[in-house]
């Protein structure tokens, strides 16, 4: 267990760890799915965290808990079962986009392009 305040090379971190205990953020579970990494999820912020947890429990690639000794107890469980884990990572990568940020570029970029060449249209007189 290696507790972890704020870093900048999270991706690497989150693809050498077996399991993530983690507040419910949504890029967080966001960057844990995408690289298949199963979450316990300890907390959340009220309203725009909430829906987070159900992420994870209805993928089926992690659990929420509040007691740090249920935690530890559920997280040990985890890692001793490795087939589990290996279910729980495979789950977490159906859950995960790993290219969403770029399709969204992709796609805002396409759409704008479109708008500037419909409104250059209609300032050259065409319908």
């Amino acid at each position: 267990v290696v507790p972890l305040g704020f870093v900048s090379n999270m991706a690497e971190y989150m693809v050498a760890a077996d399991i993530l205990v983690s507040k419910a953020g949504p890029g967080t579970i966001a960057e844990a799915a995408a690289v298949g990494l199963p979450i316990m999820v300890t907390s959340h912020l009220p309203g725009q965290e909430a829906g987070n947890v159900d992420i994870v429990l209805n993928g089926e690639f992690g659990d929420f808990c509040q007691d740090p000794e249920t935690i530890g107890l559920e997280i040990a469980c985890w890692l001793q079962d490795p087939q589990l884990l290996d279910v729980m990572s495979k789950k977490a990568k159906t859950v995960g986009h790993p290219h969403a940020a770029e399709e969204i570029a992709l796609d805002i970029g396409k759409t704008t392009h479109q708008w500037m060449e419909q409104n250059e249209l209609k300032r050259n007189g065409h319908p």
